[in-house]
């Protein structure tokens, strides 16, 4: 049996180059078979998972809260990355010439339950995250150091962090990013 020419496979998704008609209907059936197979996920198709949609660059603006009723206006970076369809790794850094806010999160979605970890390495706290996901949201409960709630909003191109704390000083941020 020869192998079939033009199927490339890469990222779980697979590119026909320079296809020639196979001579038969099972090399054609099974050229579709394995197309389905590899593109089939259930965790990525999941409709209670945002992760997939959040990989990669994100860059806006956001307002921090401050316990004296100060807010001060920030510049935003976010680096969302996937280790499988089900984790997500976060970075989000925002600040201005004054106020620096540094959020790190682990999280994992099993069937839109999500849970992980997470630290803020400005005010050096850290505590452990749970909630729900959707396709276009998370609704976080953040427990540790502080607690608090962190809420993702995601609408196609754009999306919005909000976190809410009842730390001493800092009470948390509203963030909006876009790709």
């Amino acid at each position: 049996m020869r192998p079939l020419r033009g199927l490339t496979v890469w990222k779980e998704e697979f590119v026909v180059r320079n296809y020639r008609p196979a001579a038969s209907i099972s090399a054609r059936a099974s050229v579709v078979a394995i197309g389905v197979a590899l593109s089939f996920n259930p965790a990525v198709a999941a409709s209670d998972n945002p992760f997939v949609e959040l990989a990669g660059t994100w860059s806006g603006s956001g307002t921090a809260r401050f316990d004296n009723g100060k807010t001060e206006s920030l510049r935003c970076k976010g680096y969302y990355t996937n280790n499988g369809p089900t984790n997500l790794g976060l970075s989000i850094r925002c600040a201005n010439a004054s106020a620096k806010v540094e959020l790190r999160a682990n999280l994992t979605n099993a069937h839109g339950t999500v849970s992980g970890d997470w630290e803020e390495r400005t005010y050096n706290q850290s505590g452990t995250v749970a909630g729900k996901a959707s396709s276009n949201k998370m609704n976080l409960a953040i427990s540790g150091g502080i607690s608090g709630s962190m809420s993702v909003a995601i609408s196609g191109g754009s999306h919005s962090v909000i976190v809410a704390t009842s730390g001493p000083s800092f009470k948390g941020v509203n963030i909006s990013m876009s790709r």
